[in-house]
C-alpha cells in the first residue's frame, strides 16, 4: 500500500478541483496513481467539477457570523457576479461562514469541518455544488477574531443578503462596560474600517517594512527638493505622521463624524460605556483583493468553447 502524502492530495486537488478528502479517499483507492485517482473522481460524479478547476473564481461573496466575544469572516469565490446572487451560493457561503469560527483561521481545517444538514465536508459539499451550479468555487480565505471581554462588532458592505456581502469587517473591543451601547460602537467602527482601510490599530502595531518603504520613498522625494539633510529629516518626518493618519485606524478622521479622529470619537464613547474600551484587532476582508484575473478576449473565449 503506497503511503499517501499531504503534496500528492495537494497536487490531485489542483488538477482536479475535487475536495480534499475526496482527493484522500481516491488516491488510497488506486494505491498512489494520480491518473487512476482522477478516473476515480470521474466515476464518482465529479467530472464536472474538475473540468471546471482550472477557471479563475475571483467573484463571489465574503460571509461573517459574530457571537458576542467571537467572530470568523470567509470569503468564497465563483466565476461570476451572477452565480454570487444566486440564492443556493448565498446559503452555501452563510452556511461556512457558520461553521468557520471552528478552523481558527485555517482554511484547510474549514474544508474538512462538517457543512450543516448534509452529513459531509465543507470541501465535499462545496465539490458537489461545483457540479450542480456549473461554475467552478473556491474556499480562499478564513479568519477568526476573539476578545476575553467585550464584543466582537461586524460590517457587511454592499450585502447581497444577511451576512453575506462585498466587504466583511470584523472589531474586537475590550471593555466591562455597558454591552449594549459598546456593540452600537462596535458597528460603527467596522463601517468605518470597511471605509478607511486602515492598516494596523496603531503605528506601534503597523508592519515595519511598511513604514520603511514609505519613508525611503519620502526621503527621496523630499532629496529632489535639493534642501539640506537636517531639513530633509523634518520634511520626511512630518510627512510619515501624514502617512499614519492615513493609514493607522486611532489616527484616522472618523467617517460618521470626520471633526474627530477615531481615537477621539473612542474616548467620548467610553462615557457612554461607562469603561475604558481598547480596539484589539481588526480584520476586513474585500471580496477578490489581490486575485488576477485571467484575461480572455471574446473570439478566444468561444474558440475554446467550441473545441470543448
Amino acid at each position: 500500500m503506497a503511503t499517501i502524502t499531504a503534496s500528492m492530495v495537494k497536487e490531485l486537488r489542483e488538477k482536479t478541483g475535487a475536495g480534499m478528502m475526496d482527493c484522500k479517499s481516491a488516491l488510497t483507492e488506486t494505491d498512489g496513481d494520480s491518473d487512476a485517482a482522477v478516473d476515480w473522481l470521474r466515476t464518482k460524479g465529479l467530472a464536472k467539477a474538475a473540468k471546471k478547476a482550472g477557471r479563475v473564481a475571483a467573484e463571489g461573496l465574503v460571509g461573517l457570523v459574530t457571537s458576542g466575544t467571537s467572530g470568523a469572516v470567509v470569503e468564497v469565490n465563483s466565476e461570476t457576479d451572477f452565480v454570487a446572487r444566486n440564492d443556493t451560493f448565498q446559503e452555501i457561503v452563510r452556511n461556512i461562514a457558520s461553521v468557520a469560527r471552528g478552523a481558527e483561521g485555517d482554511i484547510d481545517k474549514l474544508a474538512t469541518l462538517e457543512y450543516p444538514g448534509v452529513g459531509k465536508s465543507v470541501s465535499q459539499h462545496l465539490t458537489e455544488m461545483i457540479g450542480t451550479i456549473g461554475e467552478n468555487m473556491t474556499l480562499r480565505r478564513v479568519a477568526g477574531l476573539t476578545v476575553s471581554e467585550g464584543v466582537v462588532g461586524s460590517y457587511v458592505h454592499n450585502a447581497a443578503a444577511p451576512g453575506v456581502g462585498k466587504i466583511g469587517v470584523l472589531v474586537g473591543l475590550e471593555s466591562s462596560g455597558d454591552q449594549e451601547a459598546l456593540s452600537a460602537f462596535a458597528k460603527q467602527i467596522a463601517m468605518h474600517i470597511a471605509a478607511s482601510r486602515p492598516l494596523a490599530v496603531t503605528s506601534d502595531s503597523l508592519d515595519p517594512e511598511i513604514v520603511d518603504r514609505e519613508r525611503a520613498v519620502l526621503t527621496e522625494q523630499a532629496r529632489e527638493s535639493g534642501k539640506p539633510e537636517e531639513i530633509i529629516t523634518k520634511m520626511v518626518d512630518g510627512r510619515i505622521r501624514k502617512f499614519f493618519e492615513e493609514v493607522v485606524l486611532l489616527s484616522q478622521a472618523f467617517v460618521i463624524d470626520t471633526d474627530n479622529t477615531v481615537e477621539q470619537a473612542l474616548k467620548a464613547a467610553e462615557k457612554d460605556v461607562g469603561a475604558p474600551i481598547v480596539i484589539t484587532q481588526f480584520i476586513r476582508f474585500e471580496l477578490g483583493e489581490g486575485i488576477e484575473k485571467k484575461e480572455e478576449d471574446f473570439a478566444a473565449e468561444v474558440a475554446a468553447a467550441a473545441s470543448s
